[in-house]
């Protein structure tokens, strides 16, 4: 009887021990998913990881307020972006109400504008730049890494990528994305003529990036 007791006393330990193993490596699996999500937040990224970060994006999905200045006015606009590697970008019109639905859609270097309710071109006519596909992100990340003047810096909690567009557009010559260092996302990205004058100002609403 004593036998079977020291037997089911040596298998309880036994059991006790493998269960506090099983646990450890749990917490160990958790622990180190944590840290690896600290450094995806930009805790321990260098400048140069956080640009990576950005350049080597294969998906993305925005909401953005765009300003587009002219000498002759002022629009604003409310757009959506969603971009990944496979289906290229689409940019949708959320406001103004007048144009909302309107789909600019970028695949394979072909630009497609779709929205069978509105008269396009008239649209075009009156909100002058929101054709321009300068207004995507994955625009801006082609041009720095084609350009020979792309660079970038650290300030004040942000990291600033600068580049010049290949374009012949002399008025949207000058980029400039500004990146939230600790959570990694755009916060804004400005665009200027040849002259320095800014034509173009976005400002990111929401962003999620893979």
């Amino acid at each position: 009887m004593r036998k079977k007791q020291n037997f089911f006393m040596r298998n309880k330990k036994l059991f006790f021990i493998l269960i506090l193993i099983i646990l450890i490596i749990f917490l160990a699996i958790f622990i180190s998913k944590n840290m690896t999500k600290n450094l995806k937040n930009g805790n321990n990224m260098n400048s140069q990881e956080i640009v990576d970060n950005i350049l080597n994006l294969s998906s993305y999905k925005t909401k953005i307020n765009v300003q587009v200045n002219s000498n002759k006015n002022q629009n604003k606009y409310i757009l959506r972006q969603e971009y990944n590697t496979e289906n290229g970008s689409i940019q949708e019109v959320i406001e103004p109400e007048n144009i909302a639905g309107v789909k600019i859609i970028k695949k394979d270097n072909n630009l497609k504008i779709e929205n069978c309710e509105l008269d396009l071109r008239t649209i075009f006519e009156n909100y002058n730049g929101l054709e321009d596909n300068s207004l995507d992100l994955i625009n801006f990340i082609n041009e720095y890494k084609e350009s020979n003047e792309s660079n970038f810096e650290e300030k004040n909690g942000e990291i600033i990528m600068k580049t010049k567009s290949n374009k012949d557009n002399k008025y949207i010559k000058n980029k400039t994305l500004y990146i939230n260092k600790e959570n990694l996302k755009p916060t804004k990205l400005i665009i200027q003529d040849n002259n320095q004058n800014t034509t173009i100002i976005i400002e990111y609403i929401e962003v999620e990036l893979n």
